[in-house]
């Protein structure tokens, strides 16, 4: 059921056919069916509705159960917040040419609102990692990317928790970061993709250096140099401090 879904013979809003047929098909008994449509609900890719029009619907797998999935999986294979630093490097630097572009005055208006809000945040005494958040996730949908934004939408729990983890080790990181934001999106505003890029990159080094001073050096240190290098340096170049 789950190849037909992939291969779209079955899309979202499709009823799948009754049990009865469905033991028929598989050759398999309706406890196996049973069990096999739970499975894919758990994994948002149907629906089971009650009633006279019930039955097992394809649904549209949202961002937020994707996310919860990678937070599993992360969390039981052990990952690290400076791996998870890891692959933002590479996602939300390659994502500053798109936004450039592509990113409309709807766009710039919901981050200056987020930036607002992380001010009043700092100013108040409250101000918590997930404003963050929230600021890189919006600037992956400022790309008007699908793709783009699904991705970083689903990686937002994981985000988090490399964020906290960082802010441990410094805990004023809120205004610096603040100010990083602002910056970031004035050179989007310009088109200014080398200046937003090279922003983005030391904001992001700053999180893999204190995240040395929290996790075992054998992975940090290996985060610490991957970041702090500039796309396309060679092996062993060293980032003018």
């Amino acid at each position: 059921m789950r190849s037909l879904i992939h291969d779209g013979k079955l899309t979202p809003g499709n009823r799948l056919p009754p049990e009865r047929e469905m033991c028929e098909r598989f050759g398999v008994s309706r406890v196996t069916v049973r069990e096999a449509l739970r499975v894919l609900e758990a994994n948002g890719l149907v629906e089971i509705r009650v009633g006279a029009h019930g039955g097992a619907f394809v649904t549209q797998p949202t961002s937020d159960r994707v996310g919860a999935s990678i937070v599993d999986l992360l969390t039981l294979s052990s990952v690290t917040a400076g791996e998870v630093t890891e692959v933002r490097m590479v996602l939300e630097l390659g994502i500053i040419p798109l936004l450039c572009g592509n990113a409309d005055d709807d766009d710039i208006a919901a981050l200056e609102d987020i930036c607002d809000r992380q001010e009043a945040a700092l100013a108040s005494g409250e101000y918590d990692v997930s404003l963050s958040a929230e600021f890189h996730t919006r600037l992956a949908a400022a790309t008007h990317n699908t793709a783009f934004e699904m991705l970083v939408r689903s990686f937002h729990g994981p985000l988090l928790m490399s964020l906290a983890t960082a802010q441990k080790t410094a805990p004023e990181m809120g205004k610096r970061g603040l100010e990083e934001h602002r910056a970031i999106l004035a050179a989007i505003q310009d088109g200014d993709a080398e200046t937003g890029t090279r922003i983005m990159r030391e904001h992001l080094s700053r999180t893999a250096d204190r995240l040395c001073l929290e996790e075992p050096a054998r992975k940090t240190t290996r985060t610490r140099k991957a970041v702090s290098s500039p796309a396309g340096a060679a092996p062993g170049s060293s980032r003018a401090r």
